[in-house]
This record gives C-alpha cells, sequence and structure tokens, in this order.
C-alpha cells in the first residue's frame, strides 16, 4: 500500500488507543516504529512488561511520581514509554483513564499510543461491562480483531468473554465464527463501539497472512460498512510483514 500506516490509522497526532484482540501491542509498537515525531506508549490495564527491543526510554513509576518522571525523560528522549509498577511478575500495571491525557500534555508527545483493554492472547472479544478502559481526552480508538479466529469455533481457545460474543454477535458457543458474526462485533453499541465516545473509531482486521483470509475480511469489512454509517474504513493488516497494510476498505 502507498498510503501510510500513520495516516491510514489518523496516528500522526493525539492520543490514540487500541482496544479488542488479535495485536494491540504489535499494532502500537509498529506505530510507534513509523512515527518521527516524540511519542508516549503507555496502558490503561495490565500488560507484560515492554520489550527490550523498544527503543525508547522507560519509566515505571507510582501513578503519584508519573508526571514529573515522565516529563522529565520526554525532555530527554524522543520515545518514553511508561507505566505503573505490578505485584504481578513481569507485568506493568495500568494508568488511571483520567491521568493519561495530562501526561501526553506534560510531556510534549505528539502521539500518545494507549493498550486500552485485555484479551489474554485471544483472537477475538467483546468487552465486558466495564471495558475497555479508554482514557479520556482519546482521539482515536482502533478496535482490533484477527481474521485466524474467522471459521474457528467459539470457544476459549480462540476467543475472551465467549458469553458477551454470544450476545454481541449472535454467533453459538462451539459453532464457527462466521464473516457476518465479525461484522456485528464491528457495529455493535456493547461491541467495537463502547465506551469510544467522541473518540474516531477504525476497526483493524489483523493476521490477514493469506489469500484465504484476506477474502474472509473483505466481507467481514464490507458489511460492517454497510451495517454502520459511522465508519468511515476498516483496515486489513498483518502487523509482522514489511507493509504492514494488507488492504483498506472505504465507505463508498
Amino acid at each position: 500500500m502507498t498510503e501510510s500506516i500513520l495516516d491510514l490509522l489518523e496516528a500522526r497526532r493525539g492520543i490514540v488507543c487500541a482496544v479488542g484482540a488479535g495485536g494491540k501491542k504489535t499494532t502500537l509498537y509498529r506505530l510507534a516504529a513509523a512515527h518521527p515525531g516524540k511519542v508516549g506508549i503507555t496502558t490503561t490495564v495490565f500488560m507484560a512488561a515492554f520489550p527490550e527491543e523498544l527503543q525508547a526510554a522507560r519509566v515505571v513509576v507510582p501513578q503519584a511520581e508519573l508526571a514529573a518522571a515522565v516529563v522529565a525523560s520526554a525532555r530527554e528522549n524522543r520515545q518514553v514509554v511508561f507505566a505503573c509498577p505490578s505485584e504481578k511478575k513481569e507485568r506493568l500495571g495500568g494508568l488511571a483513564g483520567d491521568s493519561v491525557q495530562p501526561l501526553h500534555q506534560g510531556g510534549g508527545f505528539d502521539l500518545t499510543l494507549v493498550k486500552a483493554d485485555g484479551a489474554r492472547m485471544r483472537q477475538i472479544k467483546a468487552p465486558a461491562a466495564q471495558e475497555p478502559n479508554i482514557p479520556v481526552g482519546a482521539d482515536v480508538v482502533l478496535f482490533l480483531v484477527s481474521a485466524r479466529a474467522i471459521g474457528q469455533p467459539l470457544d476459549e481457545a480462540v476467543a475472551h468473554r465467549v458469553e458477551c460474543l454470544e450476545s454481541v454477535t449472535g454467533a453459538h458457543r462451539g459453532e464457527p465464527i462466521e464473516p457476518r458474526h465479525v461484522a456485528r462485533l464491528l457495529t455493535a453499541t456493547a461491541g467495537a463501539r463502547q465506551n469510544v465516545g467522541d473518540a474516531l473509531l477504525i476497526p483493524i482486521i489483523n493476521q490477514v497472512d493469506t489469500p484465504e483470509r484476506r477474502h474472509q475480511a473483505r466481507a467481514v469489512a464490507e458489511q460492517a460498512l454497510a451495517e454502520g454509517d459511522f465508519l468511515d474504513r476498516i483496515v486489513l493488516t498483518s502487523m509482522h510483514m514489511a507493509d504492514p497494510v494488507v488492504d483498506v476498505i472505504r465507505r463508498t
């Protein structure tokens, strides 16, 4: 694709959050790597420790100490990852939802990337009542789902919050997840739209790494765009490829 992933995902400036399942951290790290400016990366939920290969300064301190520590680090570094410590081994604690915007502004970041949801490494999820934890002031919400979930039986091996997915999509436990089910997830108020508020919602179908998955993902995108007039585009990606953008399905 000739269009930059930063432009397709509206990730040049502001606060951009990743929710859903199927590659949230990978997506955020690809955006950080592509961005030429000052970037913050953080989380509002528990998450694994930031990977060593991430070329960014690290700030992991209690919430009360974050403001001073992040501002100081941002003066010296172009990219800063920041979170709270966690009692769980090799885990980080999430920030309060109302603290991200002041840190974005105080650090002088062009872009702040936020992991705002958890999915326990599954390929598809629908949110519980309290999810996702989108911070105050979010500009863009990227809702991810993996193309690998399509055609798989709906169970805990593939899905997080199976009961929520049944309720939102009409799919039934043990039966194959069809493109129509995923399209409903992307358009439902209790699905991809939950807690989005005034932010721009951009669905991402990730792990589109075979012709069959691309065909299935396009079917999902076309139905979702037909059913959800609030959507402008759905981006198909394979975040481990040199060019992660596989296709962009737009409203016609």
